[in-house]
């Protein structure tokens, strides 16, 4: 249930649900289709929640993730430009392998298998109507720049960074120079679309990272060619487990291969060595952002059920890169990397930044010494079992490393193996000596997406919980163009509501929808506004705050008023 004064907002709401006919102001008879609502900018942005609440800011909103689609026959004849109509077949492979929806070694999809196929290969549910189809503005929105450009002020942003949803497509194709080219392809093609309307969107560039060099090439590419300044990156490869792979080669046993591999996070544990593709991130100022999940994964590879493999997913597959990351030493090696992590919410960046102190503080040099197995002393513990374990001891020796081996266990004993000294010290590579270090290298790198619906996000802004009373940075990431937001125009007015609700104060609510998501790019690039709308409007403010403070001005006259001084209000 949402909290009270909602009424007008969720009648609205239902409203839409039930045939996407806006109401006109005093909930009368719905506006037609081909009528004002569609050709009347002005109602539409009188129609729109999110306006209603963006007129009370006196900040930018600054959208983190927007999804668009591609026309395909438009995206086909640019990606022919690169390489004929070769690489147009490696794009529709591409693309069909995201929909063919866990097909195995049976040649036959989720749907077309019985049930009892699907639990004899445990073929897993993957995700169905994951885009909004009813809400036919929208649909074309998504697909029309021009059109998405002009509904942005409708959403209530100011600036949004755009995630067509082809952009990572060129990661299913296995050889090295197609993939290359339909990467830059589509990154391209994206550039071109965006370009004229770069003060209020900019879209990303996929980056493949199978190895540093690639991801290298594809970076200086995308910001040095075509002008992009945003990326976006899967948070791990797969990469095949050497030992299985050599005795069971992939080309005689793909089954096998399909199975037997592990992540590669980029960081802690890496294959490669990733850090000349950070310190080349951090060179050319680019903010790197991933959509990282884990359905599939254990836990998550329901054969029924979508919802099950789906709900928190983003947040487990986010953590595993950032704990790499973490882990790897990478956030302390580039304290000025920036990296945004969305669809996941907010509230596991707080969770793990806890779990890290906490951690550290058991599990840190000092907190080590509680377990070390030369620590028991083994006279006393003889001395104790003797005085109060008669009952259980019942003649038993108790004497040395015997005694050790039944209590502790064998692990424990002074003959056991024990890990090198190197290698006690699980946050030796982070660099973690304090927990202001954690800090450090966990809040002020990362940044949290969280959709505007979504109530966790008042644990990232917790400082009674959060350690060392730090806010965990929330971005606004609406996540318009997936099945999350059936109509654009509500976002940022959920996000308000939490606000009414008290889940958030006014103080988090601008911290998510301005200050944090403009760190995060400014951190990471300080001229990333220059020339946009949010830079406009921060001038506007700031022109504003001054003449407040200066006060009216010698001699100044209101419009019609002859001799009254304007009264000047921020």
């Amino acid at each position: 249930m949402r909290g009270a004064g909602l009424g007008a907002r969720a009648l609205q709401r239902a409203a839409r649900q039930h045939g996407h006919r806006p109401f006109t102001g005093d909930l009368g008879a719905p506006l037609s289709f081909s009528g004002v609502f569609m050709t009347d900018r002005i109602a539409r942005l009188k129609a729109s929640p999110s306006v209603a609440v963006k007129e009370k800011l006196d900040y930018p909103v600054i959208d983190t993730d927007i999804h668009t689609n591609d026309y395909s026959p438009a995206l086909e004849d640019f990606v022919a430009t690169y390489g004929g109509a070769k690489l147009v077949d490696d794009l529709r492979k591409a693309l069909s392998s995201r929909r063919r929806n866990a097909e195995n070694s049976s040649g036959k999809d989720w749907y077309t298998q019985t049930p009892e196929e699907r639990q004899h290969h445990r073929t897993v549910r993957s995700p169905w109507w994951a885009r909004v189809t009813r809400n036919t503005l929208d649909v074309a929105t998504y697909h029309l720049p021009s059109l998405l450009a002009e509904r942005l002020e409708e959403q209530g942003s100011d600036y949004s960074v755009l995630f067509p949803n082809n952009t990572l497509a060129p990661l299913a194709v296995k050889d090295r120079a197609a993939r290359q080219a339909l990467t830059r392809a589509i990154n391209h093609y994206h550039a071109d679309l965006f370009r004229k309307y770069s003060d209020r969107l900019t879209p990303v560039a996929g980056i493949p990272l199978n190895t540093p060099e690639e991801g290298i090439e594809e970076l200086e590419f995308a910001v040095k060619k075509l002008g992009l300044k945003a990326i976006n990156i899967s948070g791990g490869v797969r990469r095949p487990i050497k030992a299985i792979a050599e005795k069971y080669p992939q080309d005689q046993h793909p089954e096998i291969a399909k199975y037997a591999t592990y992540i590669d996070f980029y960081g802690i544990d890496s294959e490669y060595d990733y850090d000349p593709f950070w310190a080349k991130v951090v060179e050319l100022g680019v903010p790197v952002l991933t959509h990282y999940g884990s359905q599939g994964w254990t836990g998550r590879s329901s054969i029924s059920n979508y919802m099950n493999n789906h709900i928190g997913h983003f947040a487990d597959g986010s953590e595993a890169f950032a704990k790499a990351l973490f882990f790897g030493g990478v956030t302390r090696r580039f304290p000025g990397l920036r990296i945004g992590m969305l669809e996941g919410g907010a509230d596991w960046g707080a969770r793990v930044y806890i779990h890290l102190v906490d951690r550290f503080q058991k599990r840190g040099p000092e907190g080590l010494k509680h377990y070390d197995p030369a620590a028991t002393d083994r006279a006393l513990l003889t001395e104790l079992f003797r005085r109060y374990g008669a009952d259980l001891v019942k003649g038993r020796s108790i004497e040395g490393e015997q005694l050790i081996a039944d209590t502790l266990g064998v692990g424990y004993t002074s003959d056991a193996r024990q890990p090198a000294p190197e290698h006690r010290n699980d946050f030796a590579a982070a660099g973690i000596e304090k927990i202001e270090d954690i800090r450090d290298r966990w809040v002020n790198n990362f940044f949290f997406g969280s959709e505007s619906d979504d109530r966790t996000i008042a644990a990232a802004f917790n400082d009674k919980a959060n350690p060392l009373g730090v806010k965990i940075n929330a971005i606004y990431s609406s996540d318009v163009g997936h099945w999350d937001v059936p109509d654009l125009t509500e976002a940022l007015a959920e996000s308000w509501n939490l606000v009414e609700e008290g889940v958030i104060s006014a103080e988090d609510f601008k911290a998510y929808v301005f200050e944090n998501p403009y760190k995060l790019y400014t951190e990471a690039n300080a001229s990333f506004f220059k020339g946009t709308r949010v830079e406009e409007k921060l001038k506007q403010r700031a022109q504003a705050k001054g003449d407040e403070r200066r006060g009216p001005q010698p001699g100044a006259r209101s419009e019609g008023s002859p001799g009254k001084a304007i009264e000047i209000s921020a």
